[in-house]
């Protein structure tokens, strides 16, 4: 399993090569950053999910940033954090624009903001450059509010739950994994 999910991966040389990344430098040599480990492991996709979803835009030197402040696995930060990619780019944000108005208490009755191109309405011709900018301005702060705080709880909520879930899962595949030597070294002193 460790060598399919690192195969998946991007290496270090190409972390640190990235445009973002390469002012780094040496600190992308420590090699707790790349090892695999439990919380390394854990703490690396919860970071990339945490970012993935929280911000649409410079997500991997976000993310890589943090793990290697918190030393956690710069890899597993950087490939999670494509959680948000153009196929669930859209579900994911209507989901967080319906949870946000949810959690802000705002009625959803209401018509969505009109985001339609200026140029599909009839006062098109009367309206000037600032008053198009202006319009845009206005319509995206009445979705920016709810979308923002829903991108947040999404953010959290399964930034932590990634957490625990890998944490668990590694732990429970090293019990099993400690079970099996055991029974086999069983298997071979009985025989």
């Amino acid at each position: 399993m460790k060598n399919r999910i690192k195969a998946w991966l991007p290496s270090p040389d190409t972390v640190r090569q990235n445009r973002w990344l390469r002012w780094m430098g040496p600190i992308l040599n420590h090699p707790r950053l790349w090892h695999f480990s439990r919380k390394g492991i854990a703490l690396g996709m919860a970071l990339g999910v945490f970012f993935g979803l929280l911000i649409p835009i410079a997500q991997i030197p976000f993310s890589a940033t943090l793990a290697v402040l918190l030393r956690a696995n710069v890899p597993m930060a950087v490939a999670s954090t494509l959680v948000t990619n153009p196929i669930t780019f859209g579900p994911v944000y209507y989901g967080a624009y319906h949870l946000g108005e949810w959690v802000l208490g705002e009625d959803s009755a209401t018509a969505p903001p009109d985001l339609r191109p200026l140029e599909t309405t009839p006062e098109v011709v009367e309206r000037s450059w600032g008053e198009t900018i202006a319009h845009w301005f206005e319509q995206i702060t009445t979705v920016g509010k709810p979308l923002a705080v829903g991108l947040a709880v999404l953010a959290c909520v399964f930034g932590v739950l990634v957490y625990v879930v890998v944490s668990a899962l590694w732990a429970l595949k090293t019990r099993w994994s400690r079970r099996q030597r055991i029974r086999q070294r069983m298997a071979k002193t009985k025989i």
